[in-house]
């Protein structure tokens, strides 16, 4: 064979080769492909089923919620609703839940009466409340400015749309009601430090509430009065354990309450509950929070929140 006919052969075996080059990494560059689209789209399936889930255990939650108002007049934890759902098996996956009552937290959009006007005994109660949890006090004051529909800052301790508009990026003062228990970490002062400590102390119902005395954690009982010590709380915890209080004369009628004057409301039952709900099937993951309302034996869902890492406020 000649050199020029070897030299042909030689670019044609090239030619084969880079061509079977070429289409095993089209071949597999496709493979990789269709394997990342096929992980995707079971992530989405995996993700929208967990969220079925998810909404149905909050469908649990209003019917324990419902079976427990027609069975008690009082709401305690020693009821069904307040056992956290233990981890149950799914098609796949798993389901956590939990339900809490709101009210046995203090109801910061109490600040505020109705009309707009200061509430000052909500108000003495929120400072003793953050005394308690060893806070400055002077924090009432932002949160009262932050709610309120003046422009004029609360001296010492508030902060009005002056503070906020030198902030990076800058904002102005809500001067609502807070539609959100989150929204503490937008006002002044309330650092992440704070709003940890806080958070399993209180809530941002839209509806003047009562504190459950049965429900309430121990801060928020000491804090019903500035003479009530850890032990007279105590005291008060250790006599709803063995049996929950029947209605509010009960409580007060307590030797650990005797010569104190509580003019905070307090009640044995509640109305605002709040749903936790966890989901895991496969590679998908479901978080919903979300907040009941209960009238008349009837349960509403006034909001839902499908929760991401960033969004999910301590405590």
């Amino acid at each position: 064979m000649s050199r020029s006919g070897c030299r042909q052969q030689g670019v044609a075996l090239i030619t084969a080769l880079l061509v079977v080059a070429l289409a095993v990494v089209a071949a597999t560059a496709m493979a990789t492909r269709l394997q990342v689209d096929v992980r995707r789209t079971a992530n989405l399936l995996h993700g929208e089923q967990a969220y079925a889930y998810a909404t149905a255990a909050e469908s649990w939650a209003q019917v324990i919620l419902r079976k427990d108002a027609s069975d008690s007049q009082i709401d305690a934890l020693d009821e069904d609703w307040a056992t956290a759902l233990p981890p149950i098996a799914v098609e796949g996956g798993v389901v956590i839940g939990r339900i809490t009552d709101l009210q046995g937290r203090f109801n910061l959009n109490s600040l505020l009466a109705k009309t707009g006007a200061p509430n000052q005994v909500n108000i003495d109660y929120f400072r003793r409340l953050l005394e308690v949890l060893e806070l400055d006090p002077d924090l009432a004051a932002a949160l009262q400015d932050w709610i309120d529909a003046d422009v004029n800052a609360i001296f010492p301790g508030g902060a009005e749309d002056d503070a906020y508009l030198l902030k990076d990026p800058p904002y102005r003062a809500a001067n609502r009601r807070m539609s959100d228990v989150s929204e503490l970490r937008l006002v002044q002062g309330f650092t992440d430090e704070v709003v940890v400590a806080l958070l399993p102390h209180v809530n941002a119902l839209p509806d003047d509430t009562v504190i459950n005395v049965n429900t309430a954690t121990p801060q928020v009982l000491q804090a019903l009065h500035a003479n009530l010590s850890a032990d007279s709380v105590q005291q008060l915890l250790d006599a709803r354990e063995q049996t929950p209080f029947a209605d509010s004369a009960a409580f007060l009628a307590r030797d650990a309450l005797a010569g104190l004057g509580i003019d905070v409301p307090v009640g044995v039952s509640s109305d605002w509950f709040g749903v936790d709900i966890e989901v895991r099937v496969g590679s998908g993951r479901a978080r919903i929070r979300s907040l009941l309302q209960r009238a008349d034996q009837q349960l509403r869902v006034q909001s839902r929140t499908r929760l991401t890492d960033h969004l999910l406020p301590a405590g």
